[in-house]
């Protein structure tokens, strides 16, 4: 590994010094993003030059079942009777017609890890970041479904303070009259209070607004 990374350090340090005495011939928008990030080579040296992550585990939540009377056709409708006194407020976009087709659809018997991470740098990260993180980590996206289920099993675990957002694909959410796709989400205030909400899957995001990751659990061997 060490030899790996001093061979990957000499190739970046030679581009980078043909860059240096190229300046002149390249063009203007390669010249001012060297300029703009020569100051960060000798960190990137440090750290053999690993992009760090902008997320971390904020919450591991452990396993949702998905319970065996489920039905995706009715999830949402049966989620909103059962649920709705239980939030301060409740968006009600957030049907089964609207968010009926996400990526992944549940089925009962599933059982799946849930875990919540959380933005570690400062400003503002983008959809496209956190789904982009999210493949990294092989998640599948469960949608509006997948949230419900957090909600009824593990809300009691959910760090007060921050909203959690589930995401998935654009084209498999719904989208409003203006042309913006909305993202589910599950507020947990810091005084016990909940709100089920949208937000939208063009907005940037802060640090107040984790989010989740669902990954199917193997099923288990019935070796003899």
């Amino acid at each position: 590994m060490g030899s790996t990374l001093k061979k990957d350090t000499n190739l970046y340090l030679q581009l980078a010094g043909k860059i240096a005495v190229n300046l002149g011939s390249l063009p203007v928008d390669v010249v001012e993003h060297f300029n703009e990030n020569a100051d960060q080579i000798p960190e990137a040296l440090r750290r053999g030059f690993v992009v760090p992550s902008k997320f971390a585990l904020l919450a591991d939540l452990g396993i949702i079942t998905v319970p065996e009377d489920y039905d995706h056709s009715t999830r949402l409708a049966e989620f909103r009777h059962n649920n709705y006194y239980k939030f301060y407020s409740y968006d009600h976009t957030i049907t089964d017609a609207n968010f009926g087709n996400p990526t992944r659809i549940l089925k009962p018997g599933d059982k799946l890890w849930v875990r919540a991470f959380k933005q570690i740098v400062p400003g503002t990260t983008t959809s496209e970041e956190r789904m982009a993180f999210l493949a990294t980590q092989e998640a599948i996206h469960t949608g509006a479904q997948g949230l419900s289920l957090v909600f009824e099993q593990k809300r009691d675990q959910l760090p007060k303070g921050k909203s959690y957002v589930s995401f998935d694909e654009p084209d498999r959410l719904w989208q409003d009259a203006g042309g913006d796709y909305g993202v589910p989400s599950v507020y947990c205030f810091s005084d016990g209070d909940f709100e089920f909400d949208l937000g939208r899957f063009e907005r940037v995001w802060r640090t107040g607004f984790a989010f989740l990751y669902f990954c199917d659990l193997e099923p288990e061997s019935s070796g003899a």
